[in-house]
C-alpha cells in the first residue's frame, strides 16, 4: 500500500524547478535531462497508480526521447489514456511536496483505486547517457509506493509495448507471447519464416540505426534470422555507435532523413540500393534510395502504409477473404496528399484523418477489420480486431491458392508488432512485401507521384495560443489566421497548407504543398510568415 508519508520524503530529494510548466504531449515528456529529475518520479507514481486501477496489471514506463539530442531525455507511459495524460501534468507541475501528495489523493478518489491492490511496473531505456539516473528516480517512486517493479534495461520503445502486452495476455485466449526480449526475436524469426513462404529476398538492406538501441537490438534480432548463406536476409548495419553519446541523431536517423530530404553522409548505398534509417529509440523506419542518376528518393510512412495496405488487401482477396474484412488506412495532415489520391481512388481503401499522435491514430484503426496506420514521418503498424484474428484462425482455404495466401496473412499478423509502431518489425514487413512482389526501390517509388512537399519551424513566443481543428488541418485561432492560409493555399495549383502548434516547444510547424517545388516553398514560406505576424 501507499504511504503518503513516504511519498513526500521521497519526493523532498527531487524538487520541482519553481520556474517551470511541464506538459504531457504526445511523446509524454520530453525536455533537457537536468530538468527531468521531479518529472520522471512523479512519472513512477502515477504508473503505480494506474496499475492499481488496472487491478495489477502491468504498466510499461519508457524513458527516452527518440529523435531529440542526447542531451534530452524524456518519460512516458506506455498506453495512457487521455485522462492519465491531464492527471501526468498535474502531478508534473505539483508546486511543493503537500501539493503533490493532494493531487495523488485526487487522483486515487477520482478513479477509485484501491491503495491496497497490488501494482506491477517494468520500465526501459534508450542509450542516453542521463538515463541510468533517471531510472533511479523512477525506483524511488516504486518504493514509496511498495509497487513491485522490473527493470529491463536497455529496451527500444517498442519492445517495451510488446512485452507490457504479453505479461498482460498471458494465460488468457488473446496470448501475445513470450514476455521477453528473446521471445520477442523469436516471434520475429519464426513469423518472418512462415511470412516469406520460401521467396527469395531482392538484394541487401542497409539500415541506419541513428546510433541509438536500435543498433545492437537489430544485431541481436539478425543472430535470430537466417543468414544471407542460409537464403535469408542481408542486414547491413550502419550507424550503430552507442559508445559516444554525442553521436546520437547526429546527422542520421528517421528524422534526419525525412527533415533533410537526403541520405546521412555516412550513407555510401549504391545507386538503386535499398536503405532504411531508424530513430533514437527505434519506433519509427523510412526508406530510402539513390536513382540511377543519383537523385534522392525518399519512401517515408506514407509509401509504407499503402505498400502494406495494398499487400494486405491483395491477400485477403487471394484468399478469398476480400469481401468479408474492411480494410482501411489513417493518415495525419501531415500524409501527402498524393498519398491519400492513390489509397482512395487507385486502392479503393477508405482514408481516416486524425490528429497528430499514436494514440488519435491507433484508436481509428481499430475501428477497421485490418488498420493500417503511419505517419508520414515513419511511425505506424498495423492492427488487426479480434475478430479478424479469429476468422483467420478459423477460416478454411478452398485452393491451394487460397491455402497460400490466407497462410502469409496469419504469418503477418505475428510478424507486426500490434501494440505500437515499431522499427524492426517494420522492416521486416517491408522486406517481405518486396520479396513477394519482385520489386525493388524503384518499382515501390513507382507506385504514384509525391507532390512536392514542404515543413516549416516557426518558433513563437507562446505556443498555446495556435489551437487547430478538423484533425489539425484548420486553426480556430488566432482569429483570421485561417482565412490568411486558405486565401494564400487558392493562389497555389494542388496547393495545401496547415499550421500546428508542436507538442514539445513552442514553435509552429507549417507543412505545404503545391505543384512544383518552387511553388510550394513560396506557399510554405507565406504561410509561415502569416504564423509568425500572428504570434506578435
Amino acid at each position: 500500500m501507499a504511504d503518503k508519508n513516504a511519498i513526500a520524503a521521497a519526493s523532498a530529494r527531487f524538487p520541482k524547478p519553481s520556474d517551470r510548466k511541464f506538459q504531457y504531449g504526445t511523446a509524454g515528456f520530453r525536455l533537457k535531462a537536468t530538468l527531468l529529475d521531479s518529472v520522471v518520479f512523479r512519472v513512477g507514481l502515477l504508473a503505480a497508480l494506474r496499475s492499481r486501477k488496472l487491478n495489477g496489471q502491468t504498466t510499461g514506463v519508457m524513458i527516452t526521447a527518440s529523435h531529440n539530442p542526447p542531451e534530452d531525455n524524456g518519460v512516458k507511459l506506455v498506453d495512457p489514456m487521455d485522462s492519465w495524460e491531464a492527471y501526468a501534468t498535474a502531478l508534473a507541475n505539483a508546486s511543493s511536496d503537500q501539493q503533490l501528495v493532494d493531487e495523488y489523493d485526487r487522483i486515487v478518489t477520482d478513479c477509485q483505486i484501491k491503495l491496497d491492490t497490488e501494482a506491477n511496473v517494468i520500465f526501459a531505456r534508450d542509450t542516453r547517457p542521463s538515463g541510468a539516473h533517471l531510472v533511479s528516480n523512477l525506483v524511488e517512486a516504486f518504493r514509496a509506493t511498495s509497487a513491485d517493479y522490473t527493470d529491463y534495461k536497455l529496451l527500444t520503445t517498442p519492445q517495451l509495448h510488446y512485452i507490457t502486452r504479453c505479461l498482460n495476455t498471458k494465460g488468457t485466449s488473446y496470448e501475445y507471447g513470450e514476455p521477453s526480449e528473446q521471445g520477442y526475436y523469436a516471434k520475429m524469426a519464426a513469423s518472418l519464416k512462415a511470412a516469406m513462404q520460401g521467396r527469395q529476398f531482392n538484394g541487401s538492406v542497409t539500415v541506419d540505426c541513428a546510433n541509438g538501441v536500435g543498433g545492437p537490438k537489430l544485431k541481436e534480432l539478425i543472430k535470430h534470422l537466417p543468414s544471407p548463406s542460409e537464403g535469408g536476409l542481408e542486414i547491413k548495419v550502419v550507424n550503430d555507435d552507442v559508445v559516444k553519446p554525442e553521436q546520437l541523431n547526429h546527422q542520421c536517423g528517421a528524422d534526419f532523413v525525412k527533415t533533410n530530404q537526403r541520405a546521412p553522409p555516412s550513407s555510401h548505398a549504391s545507386p538503386l540500393m535499398r536503405c532504411a534509417s531508424l530513430d533514437g529509440d527505434a519506433d519509427r523506419i523510412v526508406y530510402y534510395f539513390n536513382d540511377s542518376d543519383g537523385t534522392f528518393r525518399l519512401l517515408d510512412g506514407d509509401r509504407i502504409a499503402t505498400l502494406a495496405a495494398s499487400f494486405i488487401g491483395d491477400l485477403a482477396r487471394n484468399a478469398g477473404l476480400g469481401d468479408r474484412l474492411k480494410i482501411g488506412v489513417v493518415q495525419t495532415a501531415y500524409a501527402n496528399g498524393a498519398s491519400t489520391a492513390y489509397i482512395t481512388h487507385d486502392l479503393k481503401l477508405p482514408v481516416v484523418c486524425t490528429s497528430t499522435g499514436v494514440k488519435h491514430l491507433h484508436h481509428a484503426a481499430t475501428k477497421f477489420d485490418v488498420g493500417v496506420y503511419f505517419e508520414a514521418n515513419g511511425h505506424g503498424t498495423v492492427v488487426f480486431s479480434d475478430v479478424t484474428l479469429k476468422r483467420l484462425g478459423k477460416y478454411e482455404p478452398q485452393s491451394p491458392a487460397q491455402s497460400s495466401a490466407l497462410e502469409t496473412l496469419r504469418a503477418l499478423t505475428a510478424l507486426i508488432n500490434q501494440t505500437v509502431g515499431d522499427a524492426l518489425s517494420d522492416l521486416l514487413l517491408v522486406e517481405v512485401i518486396l520479396a513477394h512482389k519482385g520489386w525493388g526501390p524503384k518499382e515501390w517509388d513507382l507506385t504514384y507521384t509525391d507532390l512536392p512537399n514542404r515543413l516549416v519551424r516557426v518558433e513563437v513566443a507562446d505556443r498555446s495560443v495556435f489551437k487547430a481543428v478538423d484533425a489539425e488541418r484548420k486553426l480556430e485561432s488566432p482569429p483570421s489566421v485561417q482565412a490568411q492560409i486558405e486565401a494564400a493555399v487558392g493562389k497555389f495549383k494542388n496547393g495545401r497548407s496547415f499550421a500546428r502548434a508542436s507538442g514539445t516547444e513552442d514553435a509552429v510547424r507549417v507543412y505545404a504543398e503545391a505543384a512544383t517545388r518552387s511553388e510550394t516553398e513560396d506557399l510554405a514560406q507565406k504561410v509561415a510568415t502569416i504564423v509568425r505576424q500572428a504570434s506578435g
